[in-house]
């Protein structure tokens, strides 16, 4: 049963789906964020010529409390549906995430193992940092994680305060994410912040370790905190996977 929200949509929160050649690009926006986060390097790669879609995940974009009340598993449907989307007008299709979104589009290119490539920007593969948490009854709504943005002036559209409940649910999608990462096999490029105050470095040691892929390459992000997509290093993130793109892209 698709997952019904209750409240409306915040401004700017939409997914976007930007048309283009028979190269698809999916891009995933992370927890408690929204599409936002990932509008400018859609829109650079866009002008690259690839078709763009930003699918926005159960639960976010409106209010912490719909984020609530949704599963990790409606969060793996939202991604699902819309590299699905992509797939129906493109003959190839690459998966970008930032942080738990790329924690769900890893399990995208173990589903669809014909996925061309992936890309992981500051993505979350441990929980460790959560277990503290997770052992918690209260307060029902934590701190907001949005923003951790070196840039001045610079605002992600994301949540003010973080779900107890939805924490839980970003666990169960790691411990059930991690097993599964031996097999996925398509090229893989890791990019991952010097200074992140969200996502630690051991996460893209954890994904170059256990990722199968025979093609898999760490780049660091000197400039950037943990939304490094609306950073100083946004363009460069956006050269990044275009190259990364036109390598691995079926001639």
């Amino acid at each position: 049963m698709k997952f019904q929200e209750h409240h409306p949509l915040m401004q700017g929160a939409e997914p976007f789906f930007l048309h283009g050649d028979s190269i698809g690009v999916l891009l995933q926006h992370g927890f408690t964020g929204t599409t936002h986060s990932m509008r400018y390097v859609g829109e650079q790669l866009a002008k690259s010529g690839f078709t763009v879609h930003a699918p926005r995940l159960a639960g976010h974009g409106t209010h912490p409390e719909d984020m609530e009340r949704s599963t990790y598993q409606d969060w793996l449907d939202s991604a699902s549906q819309g590299y699905e989307k992509l797939a129906r007008v493109c003959d190839t299709i690459f998966v970008i995430g930032l942080s738990m979104g790329g924690t769900l589009v890893a399990n995208l290119a173990h589903r669809y193992p014909e996925t061309s490539g992936m890309v992981l920007i500051n993505a979350v593969i441990r929980n460790d940092a959560l277990k503290p948490m997770l052992e918690m009854s209260e307060p029902r709504f934590l701190p907001a994680i949005g923003s951790d943005i070196r840039a001045e002036g610079v605002q992600e559209l994301a949540y003010d305060c973080t779900p107890l409940r939805s924490l839980r649910e970003l666990s169960h999608l790691i411990d059930q994410t991690r097993p599964i990462l031996a097999d996925i096999q398509c090229p893989a490029l890791i990019l991952a912040s010097n200074e992140d105050h969200v996502v630690g470095a051991e996460n893209a040691e954890d994904w170059m370790q256990m990722l199968g892929s025979p093609e898999k390459q760490r780049i660091a992000l000197a400039h950037s905190y943990h939304v490094a997509t609306l950073d100083h290093d946004k363009d460069q993130i956006a050269d990044l996977c275009i190259q990364f793109i036109r390598t691995y892209a079926p001639e």
